[in-house]
C-alpha cells in the first residue's frame, strides 16, 4: 500500500510496511452505485503507521458502510489499536447494525482495552437503492458533503463523546442524497495544524474543494446542467494540496465517496409468503426479471441457486422471505433474507440425501456467496459474474 508523505510517496519496507499492509487495506471493496479513494499519511514517519484509520465495508441490500477513525497517538502502539478498532467495525457493519450501534460496541470494546484508548469515529451508512445516509458520529471532525448542483456544507451529525470514554449515548441523523453528490471524510490531521483550529481547516477544504472543481460562487448557485464533481481521486488530491500548505504533526487519513446510486431499473426486490410454492414463485420472478434485464445466459444458474436458498429459508422463516436482485456492470447479486438468524452451514450431503445440497449447488453456480446475520433474521447472497 502506499503511503503518502510530505516528500512525495514511499513504498516503505521491513517493520513498516509490514504494519501497514496488515492495518490498512490497500484496496477498498468495489461496491454498487459508490467509487472511493482513499490516503493516509502517517505523521511518525520513521514506522510510517499511526491511529488513523478508514475502511468501506460492503452490507446487505447493497449498502455501504464508510467509517473514518483516529486513535489517540503516534506508531506502533496507536496502530495496534486502531487495527483491533478497524477489524470490530468490520464485523459489526457485516452484520448489519446501524451506525449508532456500531459506535456503542466500539465504545465497549476500548473500555475492555484499558485507560486511555481514547479513539474518535465517523461512520456513514449508504444506500445506493434509495439515497438515504446514516451518519453516527464519536467525537470526530464533520463530514464534507458536495452536493450534486455545486453546492458544499459541513455535514454535522451529533458529535457524541470519543469512543472508550463510556456511558455515552451516540445519536444518528439521516440525510437523503443524490446521485452525482460526493462525501468527504477525513480525521483532524487533515484539517487542523499548529496555525489552524479544525473548524477553520473544515472550512477551508470545503471551500477549496469547491474552488478546485470550478464550483460556481455562493451566490451563482446551482451550477450550470453538466456540472460534475472530480473523481475521488482527484478530489483526493486536492484535499492533500491544502494539507501541505502548512506544518503537520497529526496522523492524516480521508476517504472520499462518490455517491452515484443506483437506478431503480437495475434493482428488484420480492417478499414471499414462507410456504411450499415459494421457490417456483421466485423461479418465475427471476426468469421473468433476467429475461427483461437482457441477461437470459444467467437465468438457468441464478435460478437453481435461488431456488435452493428459497427452499431453505422457507422451510424455517415465520415471516416473509426477501429476494432481491441488483444488476452491476459485468455482475449480477441475490439476496434471500428471512427472520431465522442461524446462518447456514454447508454440509456434503450423502448421494442418497435428500437435503443438505443447498449450498454445495450454490457453491458450484456462483462466482461468489456468503452469509450474513441481519435485523431480525439474516441474509444469503451470491454474486454471478457476466
Amino acid at each position: 500500500m502506499r503511503v503518502e508523505t510530505g516528500h512525495g510517496d514511499r513504498t516503505g519496507d521491513g517493520t513498516a510496511e509490514l504494519l501497514q499492509r496488515i492495518l490498512l487495506p490497500g484496496r477498498l471493496p468495489d461496491a454498487a452505485g459508490l467509487r472511493t479513494a482513499h490516503r493516509y499519511l502517517p505523521a511518525d514517519r520513521t514506522t510510517g503507521v499511526g491511529g488513523d484509520w478508514y475502511d468501506a465495508v460492503p452490507m446487505v441490500g447493497g449498502r455501504t458502510a464508510l467509517v473514518v477513525g483516529d486513535v489517540m497517538g503516534h506508531g506502533p502502539a496507536s496502530a495496534a489499536v486502531m487495527g483491533q478498532l478497524r477489524t470490530t467495525t468490520q464485523t459489526l457493519a457485516m452484520l448489519d447494525l446501524p451506525p449508532v450501534e456500531v459506535l456503542h460496541h466500539l465504545d465497549e470494546q476500548a473500555q475492555r482495552l484499558g485507560e486511555g484508548h481514547l479513539s474518535t469515529c465517523l461512520m456513514a451508512v449508504y444506500s445506493p437503492a434509495s439515497g438515504r445516509c446514516e451518519l453516527s458520529n464519536a467525537g470526530h471532525v464533520p463530514a464534507v458533503w458536495l452536493h450534486a448542483d455545486g453546492r458544499s456544507e459541513l455535514l454535522r451529525p451529533p458529535p457524541g463523546l470519543p469512543i472508550g470514554v463510556g456511558g455515552t449515548a451516540f445519536e444518528q441523523l439521516d440525510v437523503f442524497t443524490r446521485p452525482g453528490d460526493v462525501l468527504v471524510l477525513v480525521t483532524d490531521g487533515v484539517v487542523e495544524t499548529r496555525a489552524r483550529g479544525a473548524e477553520e481547516g473544515l472550512e477551508e477544504l470545503r471551500s477549496w474543494l469547491a474552488v478546485s472543481a470550478g464550483a460556481p460562487p455562493e451566490g451563482h448557485l446551482p451550477a450550470a446542467p453538466g456540472f460534475r464533481w472530480p473523481s475521488p481521486e482527484e478530489l483526493c488530491q486536492a484535499a492533500l494540496d491544502t494539507l501541505r500548505r502548512g506544518p503537520r504533526d497529526d496522523d492524516a487519513a480521508l476517504l472520499v465517496a462518490a455517491l452515484d446510486g443506483v437506478p431503480a431499473r437495475d434493482m428488484a426486490r420480492w417478499a414471499l409468503t414462507p410456504d411450499a410454492r415459494a421457490a417456483s414463485a421466485a423461479r418465475r420472478l427471476v426468469r421473468r426479471t433476467l429475461g427483461e434485464w437482457g441477461l437470459g445466459d444467467l437465468s438457468d444458474a441464478t435460478q437453481l441457486a435461488v431456488s435452493e436458498l428459497v427452499t431453505n429459508a422457507a422451510r424455517y422463516a415465520r415471516g416473509p422471505v426477501t429476494l432481491y436482485l441488483h444488476r452491476g456492470e459485468g455482475m449480477l447479486r441475490c439476496e434471500v433474507g428471512d427472520d431465522d438468524p442461524r446462518l447456514p452451514r454447508r454440509r456434503f450431503a450423502d448421494a442418497d440425501e435428500e437435503h443438505g445440497r443447498g449450498l454445495a449447488l450454490v457453491s458450484l453456480v456462483a462466482s461468489r456467496w456468503g452469509s450474513s446475520r441481519a435485523q431480525g433474521g439474516k441474509v444469503v447472497w451470491f454474486e454471478l459474474d457476466g
